[in-house]
């Protein structure tokens, strides 16, 4: 395993429709988005994950945890937790959890004004913003490491 400071890391932002995907450099601090991967009720096609993880190597898994605004847990933190435990039992790489809270708002706010979506008169069902969400937790990830206040 790589040492601790410059792991690749693949982080997911859990949805029932798609799983947002981003893949990060650790010495670099650095994330990009990938392409969401379609779920079926938060299932994903665990042979696409396989995939992605022989092509990405990473040494770590980052999820995003989406906690209630008053930092409870939901029914939805329980699934993005399976996934992540999921993730650890078929890969054997290491997961950890990230508060996402504000991730989705904060995705379509910088998609916006980006200009990124098609149709921004569209539903964002057809414009997802799952693969910026992705980057936001994986760079809130980030920022904790190195001790700085999250998003």
């Amino acid at each position: 395993m790589t040492a601790a400071g410059k792991r690749l890391i693949l982080a997911f932002d859990f949805g029932t429709r798609r799983i947002g995907v981003a893949v990060g450099n650790e010495l670099l601090a650095s994330a990009r988005q990938l392409e969401p991967l379609p779920a079926r009720d938060g299932i994903p096609d665990w042979n696409v994950v396989t995939r992605l993880v022989e092509e990405w190597q990473p040494d770590l898994f980052v999820v995003g945890l989406p906690l209630n605004m008053d930092g409870s847990e939901s029914a939805m933190s329980a699934r993005a937790r399976k996934f992540g435990k999921r993730l650890y039992g078929r890969y054997g790489k290491p997961c950890e959890m990230v508060d996402e809270r504000g991730s989705t708002r904060e995705a379509k706010a910088i998609a916006r004004e980006s200009g990124l979506l098609r149709n921004p008169a569209k539903s964002y069902r057809d414009d997802g913003v799952d693969g910026i969400a992705a980057v936001l937790i994986l760079e809130s990830w980030f920022a904790r490491k190195e001790g700085l206040p999250e998003r």
